[in-house]
């Protein structure tokens, strides 16, 4: 008996020192995200400086008026959706394409030409890209002198063109960014079913069709449901700072974000800006949940949870 509880005690893991290890990920991640989830009820209250959090006055949904009941309510919500619906589906096209081309016909020519086209906008602000995007619509851009001979369009009081040139440069920062992470998980697919499907007489398109997009299906919806969860949110940077904020666009530019932020500036309203927050959170995370409810009936395997 001595001798068999002394195998036991011999083969127990001390896990103290994994314990230790985790300690800084857990306390940063209880700090950065838990902590902060006590402002939540910013968005209930009158915010007062001079009282504090605590002891401001409680206003429950009123604060949430600010966002039903302007008259910008519904031109905000359609560009928010629709521009994000947009973002979602072509983007995730357009990275899936830009990962085919760098791994299953990596011996293109145009990979070499792409790979530095689509890092390039990842490795700068989207205040540089901005300036960049003016280079090209601005006045004495390049379009309107080159491509128009000096006959140029007002583009930064169109209206019109800013849904293409939005989501070009959406495109055109993100897709880069989006296919790196499809290109990691295709590096984990066993090359041995390529060689089997080209013994078999596959073509390179249903080597991709029949092989590659089945394999990373699940990655595909991941990051799709992660970006469901997202979708009353808007990249505050395309939508305030590439349109030069300019007032004439707005019609076509105007988010959710933006327009918190504009209010915020005007009315240094705390609360009204922390009730937007909070609709957003609480409505992307009933989408996901949805999408997520969705999912699991079609396809187990591949849901969140």
């Amino acid at each position: 008996m001595p001798e068999k509880a002394a195998k036991k005690r011999s083969k127990r893991v001390n896990y103290v020192p994994l314990f230790l290890m985790m300690l800084p990920g857990v306390a940063y991640m209880i700090v950065n995200n838990y902590l902060p989830m006590f402002g939540i009820t910013i968005a209930f209250k009158n915010l007062d400086y001079t009282k504090g959090i605590l002891r401001s006055d409680w206003v429950g949904f009123k604060n949430f008026e600010f966002l039903f009941r302007t008259n910008d309510f519904a031109i905000m919500m359609r560009n928010t959706l629709l521009y994000n619906i947009v973002f979602i589906f072509g983007g995730l096209l357009a990275s899936l394409a830009i990962a085919v081309m760098m791994t299953e016909i990596g011996q293109w020519k145009v990979a070499k030409v792409i790979q530095p086209i689509i890092c390039f906008p990842n490795m700068v602000s989207i205040i540089i890209v901005a300036y960049l995007v003016y280079g090209f619509f601005g006045g004495d851009g390049w379009i309107n002198n080159t491509l128009l001979h000096g006959n140029g369009i007002s583009w930064y009081s169109e209206p019109k063109y800013w849904p293409f040139i939005l989501t070009m440069v959406h495109f055109w920062k993100g897709a880069g960014y989006g296919s790196i992470i499809y290109i990691a998980t295709m590096s984990g697919i066993d090359k041995g079913l390529y060689e089997a499907a080209r013994l078999d007489g596959a073509s390179k398109w249903q080597q991709i069709t029949k092989i590659t997009i089945p394999i990373i299906r699940p990655m595909i919806i991941l990051m799709t449901l992660m970006a469901v969860g997202r979708i009353f949110n808007s990249d505050f940077g395309l939508f305030l700072q590439v349109p030069m904020d300019s007032g004439a666009l707005y019609s076509v530019t105007q988010t959710i974000d933006t327009y918190v932020y504009r209010a915020l500036m005007k009315l240094n309203d705390v609360s009204m800006s922390s009730a937007a927050s909070v609709f957003q959170a609480i409505a992307g995370f009933v989408l996901v949940l949805a999408s997520n409810l969705m999912v699991r009936k079609l396809d187990p395997d591949s849901s969140l949870f």
